[in-house]
């Protein structure tokens, strides 16, 4: 065998080795110039590309709380409808950008194709609605309302609707128990804006742009606590908006449910009470005008005494909340914000405003006891009360002679309040008021809780005006050039009034505080201010923030927070001038008394009575109505603007209202078994885990022609309160 020699190896060996680095060099330059042509020659171009693929959120919106009355039955809650959506990615990414499937799916929907591109384009600075202003990676709804039928056609034929889907969805609803719409109370709700998104940026409950949020009553006041928290899933895409993977899932929470104390079947009667009072009393003449009352709004409040919780409120002329949902249309927005509809969107019982008239008597009496005079001495009552060439009629001219403070109230007579109201001015000065002056009957209107917010719980509540000696100079520097510019001596009766305002519109007169002692003149009142100052009156004299919320409730019912009455004070007097006002008030419907001939019939020895009428004036309209009652347990105060007095136009409504609270027919018999709320609702009702309630049905208020007679039952399945039926 021959051997080779090991050096016969070496240079083969050599040359593979040469060749293999040769190779791998190769390689590593390759590599290092693809490297340097990605990341720096063409470096910018892949940077933007990648940056082209990002995360977007989809929002799977919170199903929004319940609203319901104090026994579980909803006034605002969710119904399931066919929402038709559109998913505005998926359209884009179309040829044709989706038109072909917008225009198959118009004919479907009974729409134009213009009305179905229109619901899904972008919101922006210039494009009007309709529009969309959510993210565009979620559904956009096309319509709330479609049929079962269209729904088949989009979902069994998807080659033909790409894109498009058909599902059942949630939508906010106000069922109306009882015909009782709630409607000012309640609010209504709209998307979210970007200012409020910004707004709420950073706070610990921020704004999606897929939100409906609360734009006036609970809907407001409570919109944290019922929209809940929306689901989000991100998913990220491309520059193209293909889906390339989902990143994160965050599960949305539903809105707590608000119980509130409002009871339906009270709502209801007060909403039709206030509004066939209104009716009939379009159909009586005024003597002054010799027209018929215009009647062109009103308002009622039914409040729990001893709480403040709200029973029912009512204004008048209301609106169906309903218009809201999905988008109001531009006809029905013009509606509710018109003239010629008297402005609907307005809640009367928190903002509107009117001369007081004789409601306003127990400030007056209670600043006369403040003043050092005595609540049962006998004061004048005559038939006009005369300052310098001056003279201020008592009403209808009718005068009873020496009388208390308590009769003054009885027979609403005006000279006894007169005499009082300018003693005290002169006490204080007259036109040169002394340093410190007392102004008891201003002070204390200001202490009943007049010209201030009462607090309660929903938005834009107006503060009414008291106009003392500080409100008259405020008025006077905002005016006094336009006056002077209007104002001529001799001139017509508003030149005259703008001349003298002009020279000394910043003097608290005699006749201003004359006018203010029976609660005329500048003096502007709401009803929900006097419903609380009259039922501080009831309960003794603390004075309640009225409220309407009473309770949040989680999804899941387990966990409950209350929310507690809250007071703001006490009336400004004693008790034994609380218990003085109270007889007063009493009188008022006995023999004799301004309210007696509504109240015929009414059992006072179980049920005691208090009420006061009044009649206000306002220059170049019809009188206000005002009547303002209590039994132990409730406060009812109604106004009608431009209904004449307060007995004649509110009377009779609010007797109905208390005859279906406690059951009581028009002889004053009562069976509880019909009354509606006898006494204030105790407890909350009960949801299940599941977010169920077992809520009882709500009839509608329906009014019969006459009661039947005494001890016979009315038709049959018909429940009969003193000529009405529920």
């Amino acid at each position: 065998m021959t051997n080779i020699p090991e050096t016969g190896r070496t240079p083969r060996v050599q040359i593979r080795l040469v060749i293999i680095q040769v190779i791998v060099f190769s390689l590593l330059f390759t590599l290092g110039g693809r490297l340097w042509y990605l990341q720096i020659r063409n470096g910018d171009e892949y940077t933007d590309e990648a940056k082209s693929n990002h995360v977007q959120r989809v929002v799977h919106p919170a199903v929004r709380g319940s609203i319901l009355d104090a026994r579980g039955v909803p006034l605002a809650d969710n119904e399931t409808r066919l929402v038709v959506s559109a998913s505005r990615t998926e359209l884009m990414k179309m040829k044709d950008r989706g038109k072909g499937v917008m225009t198959r799916l118009a004919d479907v929907l009974d729409m134009t194709p213009k009305e179905v591109m229109d619901k899904i384009r972008l919101c922006d600075s210039q494009t009007p609605k309709p529009c969309w202003n959510g993210s565009p990676y979620q559904p956009i709804p096309v319509t709330l309302e479609a049929t079962t039928q269209q729904a088949l056609q989009i979902r069994e034929r998807p080659e033909d609707f790409p894109g498009i889907t058909a599902e059942p969805t949630a939508v906010r609803r106000y069922p109306a128990p009882g015909k009782a719409r709630t409607s000012q109370v309640l609010g209504y709700l709209s998307p979210v804006t970007d200012e409020e998104i910004q707004k709420a940026k950073d706070t610990d409950s921020p704004h999606l742009r897929s939100d409906q949020v609360g734009r006036s009553g609970i809907e407001r006041t409570y919109d944290k606590q019922l929209r809940g928290k929306a689901g989000v899933t991100s998913y990220e895409v491309d520059n193209l908006g293909r889906v390339m993977g989902e990143t994160e899932s965050d599960p949305g929470v539903p809105g707590s449910t608000l119980v509130t104390s409002i009871d339906a079947r009270v709502q209801a009667v007060a909403e039709f009470e206030l509004a066939a009072a209104m009716k009939e009393v379009r159909k009586t003449t005024d003597k002054i005008t010799g027209r018929k009352y215009e009647a062109d709004s009103g308002a009622v409040v039914v409040m729990e005494s001893k709480t403040g919780r709200v029973v029912a409120m009512a204004s008048q002329p209301d609106y169906d909340p309903n218009a809201w949902v999905g988008g109001i249309s531009a006809a029905d927005y013009a509606k509710l914000t018109s003239k010629s509809s008297n402005y609907p969107l307005l809640n009367r019982a928190i903002q509107g405003q009117a001369p007081a008239g004789s409601v306003f008597k127990v400030v007056s009496a209670s600043a006369a006891v403040r003043a050092g005079f005595d609540f049962n001495d006998k004061y004048l009552c005559s038939s006009s009360y005369s300052m310098g060439n001056r003279s201020f009629a008592n009403f209808e001219s009718q005068g009873h002679g020496p009388i208390t403070l308590g009769d003054a109230l009885k027979y609403s007579c005006n000279t006894v309040f007169y005499r009082l109201g300018h003693q005290e001015w002169q006490r204080d000065g007259g036109l040169k008021p002394k340093k410190g002056a007392h102004d008891w009957f201003y002070k204390t209107a200001h202490d009943f809780g007049f010209g201030s917010e009462t607090g309660i719980d929903v938005p834009n509540e107006v503060q009414g005006r008291i106009p003392d000696r500080q409100w008259k100079q405020r008025f006077w520097e905002a005016n006094k050039d336009a006056w002077c510019k209007q104002g001529k001596k001799g001139g017509t009766y508003v030149e005259q009034i703008a001349y003298e305002s002009c020279l000394e519109g910043n003097q608290l007169k005699a006749y201003d505080s004359i006018n203010f002692s029976i609660g005329q003149g500048d003096v502007l009142i709401t009803p929900i201010q006097l419903a609380t100052a009259y039922a501080a009156i009831s309960n003794g004299g603390t004075l309640f923030n009225p409220t309407i919320g009473k309770a949040v409730i989680s999804p899941d019912g387990k966990r409950i927070d209350e929310i507690k009455p809250r007071s703001h004070g006490r009336l400004p007097v004693g008790p034994e001038t609380v218990r003085d006002l109270d007889k007063g008030l009493r009188s008022v419907v006995e023999a004799g008394g301004t309210a007696a001939w509504r109240f015929g019939g009414w059992p006072q020895d179980k049920i005691p009575m208090h009420a006061k009428t009044g009649t206000a004036q306002v220059y170049g309209k019809q009188t206000t109505s005002w009547f303002a009652t209590y039994t132990k347990d409730f406060t009812i105060v109604m106004t009608i603007s431009q209904g004449g007095t307060g007995s004649g136009a509110s009377g009779p409504a609010v007797r109905n209202i208390y005859d279906a609270m406690y059951g009581l027919d028009k002889t004053g018999n009562q069976d509880l078994r019909r009354a509606l709320l006898p006494r204030p609702q105790a407890g909350l009702p009960k949801i299940d885990a599941d977010g169920s309630i077992d809520a009882p049905a709500v009839k509608p208020y329906v009014p019969l022609p006459e009661a039947p007679p005494t001890g016979q039952a009315g038709p049959p399945g018909e429940v009969w309160m003193g000529g009405r039926t529920l």
